[in-house]
């Protein structure tokens, strides 16, 4: 609502300074806007300051804690400090300050006592607000016996000692109790402990049942080492799953000597259930060739059949009932579809398998040696590049690059497994990986220059150096890679590798 001020009445006009009459707006002799004139203030007397004479001490009178800063200040001003009346327990309604006790409160305090028992422990006067202080300093005369709260200090001196550091005082429980220790090693029977707090359980949805964290899924980061092949992937930074999949493993052939297999999937993202589609062709090309390899069956004519048997595994999926697609219903149901690349080290053979733009890379020991791309992508650029309509960095450069003309799906147009064999006269590296790794490294000496020198020693560290590699360039998409070191007696001059 708004308030009308009245004018103040003046003795005399402050333009010609003659008295105007009572009521007047304007002057009668000069025509003054009196208006205009500002309100006088209101009535605020000024207080002397004087030294005053020396008072006796009242004994009997209590310090408050801001005494000793106002006598400080009064003695360094040499005036007397204005004594302020005390404040009231209302507020500017004239109503009483609230006074909330620990009953007035439900739930429990950090230790699990009810609330209400706090009033217990602290002892009589704590409702009244009369309990422990709060900062430094002894206790009260005759005030609770704050010892038997528990609390813990974030040092390890004892509090008041000489090392201790100042920290408050936690009165939550140190998770790392006893009793948080017990909970957290014995979850129940199958279950897992929460990654986040330590001591919560999981529950079938993914989360944790005491602080409500969502726990990572299994495949945002797989990493694997079996001998002398290891293998990392990672969902990357944009992609909300990590729909890339490998396997890894190792036989022995009928003459007993090792064969060490490398499979990499890359499900296509526009599919329904690019991750089970990869998952499923992994698998797949894996046992495939466990089976085939041990029974005398040539290796390029094992990984063959075993990338049929991939593309029958994600066929498959395409035939199960519409129930199994309810997860990805904010997709088109088309058929799941991925991509595969493999490489198997037999005897001194290498071979290599592939459908898709999943790509094996070869990096000799000796890094003045020349490296290569050992497997051609079934991709739009790929055929502008053999057609002769463009060159490679042309042809990479469009948008339409990574267009795939090759997958194993039941949408497919036909499987075409591609297979190559290769001898290499020198040991070296081999890397099978998908598009998430060679994006960032897309020539065969870019992709060795990303390798890291030991990585024919350590083969894991390796592949996790690549995946941070790709990381760092942006993780666009997934990233998967795996490693196998290749030993062979160096048989003098030649190209890295001879296709057989």
């Amino acid at each position: 609502m708004s308030q009308s001020h009245q004018q103040p009445a003046l003795s005399k006009c402050p333009g010609c300074d003659e008295p105007p009459a009572a009521g007047d707006l304007f002057c009668g002799a000069c025509g003054y806007d009196l208006s205009a004139v500002p309100a006088r203030p209101g009535d605020r007397p000024t207080m002397a300051i004087t030294v005053p004479p020396t008072a006796p001490e009242s004994p009997a009178a209590p310090e408050s804690p801001a005494a000793p800063v106002a006598q400080a200040a009064s003695a360094a001003s040499g005036a007397e400090a204005v004594r302020w009346p005390a404040a009231t327990e209302t507020d500017s309604s004239d109503v009483p300050a609230p006074v909330h006790r620990p009953s007035d409160l439900p739930g429990t305090d950090s230790g699990g006592r009810p609330l209400a028992e706090q009033e217990q422990v602290q002892g009589p006067g704590a409702a009244a607000g009369q309990g422990a202080p709060v900062g430094p300093g002894p206790a009260p005369v005759g005030g609770p016996d704050t010892s038997a709260v528990p609390v813990r200090h974030d040092d390890r001196a004892e509090p008041g000692g000489a090392e201790h550091s100042g920290d408050f005082a936690l009165a939550a429980p140190d998770p790392r109790t006893a009793e948080h220790a017990a909970a957290a090693a014995a979850p129940a029977a199958g279950g897992k402990v929460c990654v986040a707090c330590r001591s919560g359980r999981v529950d079938p949805d993914g989360y944790c049942e005491n602080c409500g964290h969502a726990q990572p899924r299994e495949r945002d980061h797989m990493e694997q080492e079996l001998g002398s092949v290891a293998a990392v992937s990672d969902r990357g930074l944009r992609h909300h799953r990590n729909e890339d999949s490998f396997a890894v493993s190792s036989t022995a052939l009928p003459d007993g000597s090792p064969a060490v297999v490398a499979i990499v999937c890359d499900g296509v993202s526009s599919a329904s259930r690019p991750d089970e589609a990869s998952a499923a062709a992994a698998n797949a090309a894996n046992e495939s060739l466990l089976a085939s390899l041990p029974r005398g069956t040539h290796p390029q004519q094992a990984m063959h059949e075993a990338i049929v048997a991939a593309s029958e595994a994600v066929n498959a999926l395409a035939q199960e009932p519409a129930g199994a697609m309810e997860h990805d219903a904010h997709r088109h149901q088309n058929a799941p579809a991925c991509t595969l690349v493999g490489a198997v080290m037999a005897g001194e053979l290498l071979i290599v398998g592939w459908v898709g733009d999943s790509r094996v890379y070869w990096v000799p020991e000796d890094r003045s040696r020349p490296t290569a791309r050992l497997t051609e992508d079934d991709s739009w650029a790929a055929q502008m590049v053999a057609a002769g309509l463009m060159n490679e960095a042309e042809a990479y450069a469009d948008e339409r690059a990574h267009a795939i003309t090759g997958w194993l799906g039941a949408d497919a147009y036909e499987l075409e497994p591609h297979t190559a064999a290769f001898k290499p006269d020198r040991p070296g590296l081999v890397v099978v990986c998908t598009d998430g790794l060679w994006n960032y490294a897309e020539s065969a000496e870019e992709m060795a220059a990303a390798v890291p020198a030991d990585a024919q020693e350590h083969p894991l560290r390796g592949a996790q150096v690549l995946v941070g590699h790709a990381l760092d360039g942006g993780g666009h998409d997934n990233v998967t890679v795996a490693l196998l070191p290749f030993a062979v007696r160096p048989q003098g001059a030649g190209s890295a590798c001879e296709t057989v």
